[in-house]
């Protein structure tokens, strides 16, 4: 008689159940490992749904204006609308977005061009048309009188929005923001002899772009990093048309020049040591409100320019005690 066999019952089960844990293991390993190397952009993606999922969003479509707008929303309470800036998609804003959603009806959308929303061949994406479709977006899905805020070239756009149509913002928040004057500092000079920083072909340019936006670079494993360097290289014609717009003179100040439209309370935030738009743009935030019930101005430290990335309890914080007051 075999040895298996005259084992109780119990251990026979249990064995089966550990060689079944085993075999799922071994499954997962190869599986995992294999994605790694040859489809590092299933990871990718799982790994965004993954935050999406613990942040309570839900990704969503319309099609609104010209674009087929792609989006994150989900929790209950006041809306909060967050948009992007340059180069970049919703998923900025995932390590935030569970201390939101926790109090806020929360909406997060692609930019146009940007992200999974559409783009049209030969059409502008300046901050003027993007503000625009910023409208059809709104009044598409109904939200009007939210929280809009905006980072960087994502708050040149809702600050732009705002100015123009002061009747369906309830309150602004503007995040190291584009659009407005600020002291002349190194990526400005790049920026106005032509070099667009945010073009990368492999991991160094890669971690070198990421070194102008953050203060400590996220750590990011290398075949992940090559999902994005391909990402940038597919959309490079689009990257570089749109950069060469946003250096119009109309472009640089296109917020600056609108200040005194903007009718209701405004939050300015800004990171102290960010090495893209310097926190000087912050005074010119302030001086040029001239119309708004209320100015708010908070500075974090520890951050560069991604505050909703490397500070996000304090990012929150900030937004929820804002959007409280008012």
């Amino acid at each position: 008689m075999s040895t298996s066999t005259t084992r109780p019952l119990w251990q026979r089960l249990l064995i089966r159940r550990l060689k079944f844990i085993v075999i799922i293991t071994l499954l997962i390993i190869v599986v995992g490992g294999g994605s790694y190397l040859f489809a590092p952009q299933w990871l990718v993606q799982a790994n965004f749904w993954r935050q999406a999922t613990a942040a309570q969003l839900e990704k969503k479509a319309v099609q609104a204006g010209d674009t087929r707008w792609v989006y994150y929303e989900g929790g209950q309470g006041p809306t909060i609308v967050l948009l992007h800036g340059f180069a970049a998609n919703k998923e900025v804003w995932l390590p935030v977005a569970p201390l939101l959603t926790a109090h806020f009806h929360v909406v997060i959308p692609d930019l146009p061009g940007w992200g999974e929303s559409s783009r049209n061949p030969g059409a502008s994406y300046n901050i003027d048309n993007q503000a625009e479709r910023l409208n059809d977006f709104i009044q598409t899905l109904h939200l009007q009188h939210s929280l809009i805020v905006g980072h960087s070239m994502g708050g040149a756009v809702a600050g732009v929005y705002a100015a123009e149509h002061p009747q369906d913002v309830a309150e602004l928040a503007l995040v190291d923001s584009l659009g407005l004057k600020f002291k002349e500092n190194a990526f400005a000079k790049e920026v106005m002899s032509g070099k667009n920083i945010f073009d990368y072909n492999d991991r160094a340019g890669f971690l070198s772009a990421n070194a102008w936006a953050f203060e400590h670079v996220p750590s990011i494993p290398g075949r992940f990093i090559d999902v994005f360097v391909q990402e940038n290289i597919k959309n490079r014609a689009f990257i570089d048309s749109t950069f060469n717009e946003l250096r119009e003179n109309s472009q640089v100040l296109s917020l600056q020049t609108r200040l005194d439209k903007l009718t209701m309370p405004v939050l300015g935030m800004w990171c102290h040591d960010d090495k893209i738009i310097d926190i000087s743009a912050l005074e010119s935030l302030r001086t040029g409100l001239t119309n708004t019930p209320s100015i708010s101005t908070s500075i974090l430290n520890g951050c560069n320019h991604m505050p909703q990335m490397e500070k996000p309890q304090a990012f929150a914080q900030v937004l929820t005690n804002f959007m409280l007051a008012h």
